[in-house]
């Protein structure tokens, strides 16, 4: 009943355009699903990925038009990391300055070079650069050479007011293990190599609290591959006097969600049933999918959404 990695890391954004064409014309993700906010309707849920969309390598967005950027504090994931493949280091440094992309790095990271950029809203994203990268389905038809595509998560990074609590739930209760130290990281992982993900926990006292919106990371979902294992997952949470949810279905996958003691989101979301469920593999992303709750005012919905090149 372990945790296999990161199955989806949902972001806010602003501009809905410019987020897409940031992911797909620059890094070079495949949309693999344009749908709504179950929750919201009237605001995008776009998801990025490999050319099949595979759980780890899923990056989402809700995209509120004009909203104003995310204040960086404590209690939110600070930075989303990439595995890239090490031989693509001078490519991607290229690529991002030539895009008017500020860097910072190279530089190591647990003994892997690493470069730091924000994305057009701020949210900061890492590239980890491995000589031994985990495979993904490439995408044939983006502006990335197959050998230079980003690759699954490698991890995050989370910044706390106090590790201690947000520590105790990672190693006690959700099988996170501790992998070292280095300046003001510390490391834990789970998952089995090549899939094993990494959190690097970051304490900063008396920076004040992350005030969530553009450019923030909403939640961060962990990845387990059915229905029985995430039941067995809510079990064992309640167990622990964690206040989780019921399931609930998001069609593509099945989720569930607690807030850790740090204050940051987590869910734990189901393999199946994946996104082709309503899109052959050809076409994912190309159309407007709703849930069939919401088909009766699809002709309301898409006029109140701004309209994706």
């Amino acid at each position: 009943m372990n945790l296999t990695g990161i199955h989806h890391i949902t972001v806010l954004a602003s501009d809905a355009q410019r987020n897409a064409d940031f992911y797909t014309d620059v890094l070079g993700l495949r949309m693999v699903k344009r749908t709504v906010n179950f929750d919201a309707p009237d605001v995008y849920h776009l998801y990025y990925a490999d050319a099949k969309g595979t759980p780890g390598t899923l990056m989402t967005f809700f995209p509120f038009p004009h909203a104003a950027r995310g204040q960086r504090g404590n209690g939110e994931v600070s930075a989303v990391a990439w595995h890239v493949p090490l031989e693509s280091l001078d490519y991607w440094l290229t690529r991002l300055s030539s895009e008017g992309i500020s860097i910072e790095g190279p530089s190591m990271r647990f003994g892997h070079k690493a470069v730091t950029f924000l994305d057009p809203d701020g949210m900061m994203i890492d590239f980890i650069f491995s000589d031994q990268p985990p495979h993904v389905t490439t995408w044939d038809r983006g502006p990335i050479p197959a050998e230079h595509q980003l690759r699954s998560f490698h991890g995050v990074s989370m910044a706390l007011e106090d590790a201690a609590p947000s520590l105790a739930l990672l190693s006690n209760v959700m099988g996170f293990r501790p992998v070292g130290t280095e300046s003001t990281r510390q490391r834990y992982a789970v998952g089995v190599s090549p899939h094993t993900v990494f959190v690097d926990v970051i304490v900063r006292p008396g920076l004040g609290w992350a005030r969530q919106s553009a450019g923030s990371v909403h939640h961060i979902a962990w990845r387990v591959p059915d229905d029985s294992a995430q039941i067995e997952w809510r079990d064992r949470l309640r167990a622990t006097d964690v206040n989780v949810t019921d399931v609930v279905d998001r069609q593509y996958f099945h989720s569930i969600y607690f807030r850790e003691p740090g204050g940051i989101l987590y869910e734990i979301a189901t393999d199946p049933p994946g996104m082709n469920i309503d899109e052959d593999w050809g076409s994912l992303g190309q159309k407007l999918q709703l849930p069939p709750r919401y088909e009766p005012d699809r002709t309301k919905i898409q006029a109140t959404l701004p309209t994706l090149r």
